[in-house]
């Protein structure tokens, strides 16, 4: 997501807020590269334990409950990454935000049909949309600059084309020259002035 800021004034506020929490009110103030380095990991750990948790909600059996599916999504990423999941807290704190955000829809019985499952992801989707990534305004950026060099380029070709015909009409006899040909002469010339 594009913040129109540079990454050294996005890290410095993140440091300010941090450094100014009360939790660390008489600790050592915290430097912009360790907020960086934290929130490296953190992403990292959540976006694969999301998959894991999908996962475990796409297995989750008749009867099973919300701790029975953590449970499952705690073993799919130990079994899947050889390690514990230890940020739950931060997984809790951002798994509604748009990035984290489930795409798929719970089961919710047996009968539930595939159409009334698509229009419940629809309306989802329709109700919060994620803006373009820091790419994808790049390559749309990309592509109009490539739209505008075509343009000027045809212009430049249509101008050569025009003073060529000029060159043509002007190297003719004005004698034999047709009525047209006399007004095509004067809108040429009125268009390179």
């Amino acid at each position: 997501m594009s913040t129109d800021q540079k990454a050294g004034a996005f890290w410095k506020r993140i440091v300010d807020y941090v450094n100014a929490s009360h939790v660390l009110s008489g600790a050592v103030p915290r430097e912009w590269s360790q907020c960086k380095q934290r929130w490296g990991r953190i992403n990292e750990q959540v976006c694969k334990f999301v998959g894991c948790y999908e996962a475990a909600v796409r297995e989750q059996a008749s009867g099973q409950n919300e701790n029975d599916v953590m449970k499952a999504a705690h073993d799919i990423f130990f079994n899947d990454l050889g390690i514990k999941f230890t940020l739950e807290h931060c997984w809790r704190e951002l798994r509604f935000d748009q990035k984290w955000k489930s795409l798929g829809v719970p089961k919710e019985g047996p009968k539930e049909k595939s159409k009334e499952a698509a229009e419940v992801v629809a309306e989802e989707e329709g109700a919060e949309v994620r803006p373009p990534g820091v790419k994808a305004c790049k390559a749309a950026k990309r592509k109009r600059q490539g739209y505008d060099e075509i343009h000027s380029m045809l212009a430049v070709k249509k101008e050569i084309q025009q003073q060529k015909v000029l060159e043509r009409l002007l190297a003719k006899d004005p004698t034999h020259l047709s009525a047209k040909e006399i007004t095509l002469i004067d809108k040429l010339i009125s268009e390179m002035i």
